[in-house]
C-alpha cells in the first residue's frame, strides 16, 4: 500500500508559475513510478506527466510539453510537478498517482491521491 499526499496547488494568473508536490508513505514508496493527472469540471480524469521509479525516464501529455516539469527526489519520497507559461485550460484538481508497472503510470495507476486544486485567471 501506497499512501500519496498532494500539496502546493492555489492560484495564478495566465503566464504564471505553480508548483505541486505530492509525499509518498509505505511500504517501498520510493520503488515506484509516479505520475500526475488532472481533471476539470465536466471532463474526465487525463494524464498530465509521469517519471519512472528511479528518475531516469519521463513522459508528458503533448498539452504540457515544454511547460510542465516532473522530478522526483527519492530520499524525500517526493515528486513533484513545475508548470509554467500556465493557461486557463490548465484549470482542474491535480491528482498525484503511483504504481509499481510503469506501463500502467499512464492509463490506471493503482494508487491516487485525494488531489489540490489549480486554477489560472486570464
Amino acid at each position: 500500500q501506497v499512501q500519496l499526499v498532494e500539496s502546493g496547488g492555489g492560484s495564478v494568473q495566465a503566464g504564471g508559475s505553480l508548483g505541486l508536490s505530492c509525499t509518498a508513505s509505505g511500504r517501498a514508496s520510493s520503488n515506484y513510478n509516479m505520475g500526475w493527472f488532472r481533471q476539470a469540471p465536466g471532463t474526465e480524469r487525463e494524464f498530465v506527466a509521469a517519471i519512472n521509479w528511479d528518475g531516469g525516464y519521463t513522459d508528458y501529455a503533448d498539452s504540457v510539453k515544454g511547460r510542465f516539469t516532473i522530478s522526483r527526489d527519492n530520499a524525500k519520497n517526493t515528486v513533484s510537478l513545475q508548470m509554467k507559461s500556465l493557461k486557463p485550460e490548465d484549470t482542474a484538481i491535480y491528482y498525484c498517482a503511483a504504481d509499481g508497472v510503469f506501463a500502467r503510470i499512464r492509463t490506471k495507476p493503482t494508487y491516487w491521491g485525494q488531489g489540490t486544486q489549480v486554477t489560472v485567471s486570464s
